[in-house]
């Protein structure tokens, strides 16, 4: 099992811009898929951005594309979300998710096994 941890939350005002980051640590296999989700309160948990086989390929969600940025490091078992531009709707609780192999199903949050306990971003404007 791989235990995740994600840091990095905070309070912004519109335009601003964030880096959360998620530490893996535990029986990682490689190559992986990291994703990272969200949930806003009264919301379905919902797909990000993911990353696989340590930056190999990455894709984004359309609501995110041109502002967000995921990243990898291997050495550090880290994932991390750069986010600028941050709008309001982007406020809720972020997710970092680990599955081992492809990335097949990504989209899902029921695709992945592994989760942290998520950090809150708030965007006010």
């Amino acid at each position: 099992q791989v235990q995740l941890e994600e840091s990095g939350g905070s309070s912004v005002q519109a335009g601003g811009s964030l880096t959360l980051s998620c530490a893996a640590a535990g029986n990682m296999s490689r190559p992986n898929c990291m994703g990272w989700f969200r949930q806003a309160p009264g919301q379905e948990r919902e797909w990000v951005a993911r990353i696989y086989g340590g930056g190999i390929g990455t894709y984004y969600n359309d609501f995110v594309k041109g502002r967000f940025t995921i990243s990898e490091d291997s050495a550090k078992n880290a994932v991390y979300l750069q986010m600028n531009s941050l709008k309001p709707e982007d406020t809720a609780i972020y997710y970092c998710a680990s599955k081992s192999g492809h990335c097949a199903g990504y989209f899902k949050a029921s695709n992945f096994p592994d989760w942290g306990q998520g950090t809150q971003v708030t965007v006010s404007s």
